[in-house]
């Protein structure tokens, strides 16, 4: 097997150098030019202002990177005027020091209902007590809850119409950070394979991994899942860890992140000698990914592309549908400041795609009881089709094609 198990962890380690120079992370003339987009978007559709909650949103729209918690924390963007923010009284100084848009902060102390300060600033902005209020699609229940409590007259609507018309077109920016968190992860998996040896534990393979995550310039795995022989039918893993013997199926699926932005690709290979049957299906799985990337042309739906990976399956008895063996979930999803985020690449989905799209490509192929072969590579939409981030794994013998 060409790549897989032919050195140390340090040598390993020595070989990989920090891949992070020269890519710029996301600046205020970006956050601004989106929360233009979105105002754009809500006064075209009747929407009078946007919440963002602390996560993902708040932070593509602002800048702001601040986690959910059971305090309300966020942004109001109205429709036509400057956004402004709300948060705990005791947290001023702290949210001043994050800001990247600088914008008035509403702030309510512990006793106060952060709610009902929310309406105020519907007065203050002069939006209506009975206005459209969009909220972001990830805001905890018990915050929509409280906001429809206190303001009982609002229409409140789901804001994923306007947080996913801005998010799910990348800009090249945001492309040239996915594209470079995307090397660094590969460069990270060839590390990987070649530190392979009959004995070692998914856990060491996963330690490793944070490690080289580290030394191409990332703050460590986003996430990792590292699955040896049957557990490989288990499309997000097992509970034990597994040792990994000759023969075993090799699937690998980890990410990082860069200013934000985020990684991931999994590889799967076979340690030792792979026999007929698993030759085959990886090959099966290379050509589905590789009709689905075909068919991701500009106009084609979402749908489209899952067909095409689907329908191959089928013709090779691996099916129908999501029936085993075969595929048993959608062929992708959208990637950016979170790991899945629209549009998904699923039957039926008709989201047509448009330049700055991205998404992973993985209709991972499960026989169960025996293993499972994923292939993982992402794509984004240009003018002209689908560019891949990264090349495909060239073969089950040579999965980086050093040889090819």
């Amino acid at each position: 097997m060409i790549g897989i198990g032919f050195q140390s962890k340090q040598a390993a380690l020595d070989n990989l150098n920090t891949m992070t120079s020269g890519v710029q992370p996301i600046i205020e003339e970006d956050y601004r030019t989106r929360m233009t987009e979105a105002q754009a978007y809500m006064q075209a559709n009747n929407i009078d202002a946007l919440f963002l909650n602390a996560g993902t949103n708040l932070k593509y729209f602002t800048g702001l990177d601040w986690s959910a918690s059971e305090r309300l924390v966020g942004a109001l963007l109205p429709a036509q005027g400057e956004v402004c923010f709300i948060a705990p009284f005791f947290e001023l100084g702290t949210i001043s020091e994050y800001q990247v848009i600088k914008g008035k902060v509403h702030a309510w102390q512990e006793e106060q209902c952060p709610y009902q300060l929310l309406g105020q600033i519907f007065t203050e902005c002069g939006i209506s007590h009975n206005a459209t209020l969009a909220i972001d699609e990830s805001t905890a229940f018990f915050v929509v809850d409280g906001i429809n409590k206190a303001n009982p007259n609002l229409n409140v609507i789901n804001g994923h119409q306007v947080t996913s018309h801005c998010r799910m077109h990348k800009s090249a920016n945001e492309i040239a950070l996915i594209q470079r968190a995307m090397d660094m992860t590969l460069a990270v998996q060839q590390a990987a394979a070649s530190i392979l040896h009959e004995g070692i534990t998914t856990t060491e393979v996963e330690s490793f991994i944070a490690q080289a995550h580290k030394k191409v310039g990332a703050s460590g795995n986003y996430f990792c899942i590292v699955l040896f022989g049957k557990a490989s039918s288990f499309p997000h893993g097992v509970k034990e860890p597994q040792t990994l013997k000759q023969g075993d199926v090799v699937l690998i699926d980890t990410g990082c992140k860069l200013h934000g932005y985020l990684s991931d690709i999994t590889r799967t290979y076979v340690f030792g000698k792979a026999t007929d049957y698993q030759r085959e299906i990886w090959e099966h799985e290379k050509q589905a990914q590789l009709h689905a990337f075909n068919a991701a042309q500009i106009d084609a739906t979402c749908g489209d592309v899952d067909y095409a990976a689907r329908s191959y399956f089928a013709k090779h008895n691996l099916g129908p549908d999501y029936q085993l063996p075969g595929c048993p979930h959608r062929t992708g999803h959208g990637i950016g400041l979170d790991i899945h985020e629209r549009p998904y690449l699923v039957k039926d989905n008709p989201q047509r795609l448009a330049p700055g799209m991205c998404f992973s490509n993985e209709p991972m192929l499960v026989i169960p009881d025996q293993f499972g072969i994923r292939l993982e590579d992402h794509f984004y939409i240009t003018e002209s089709g689908p560019k891949w981030f990264t090349e495909p794994s060239y073969s089950i013998d040579d999965p980086f094609g050093l040889e090819k």
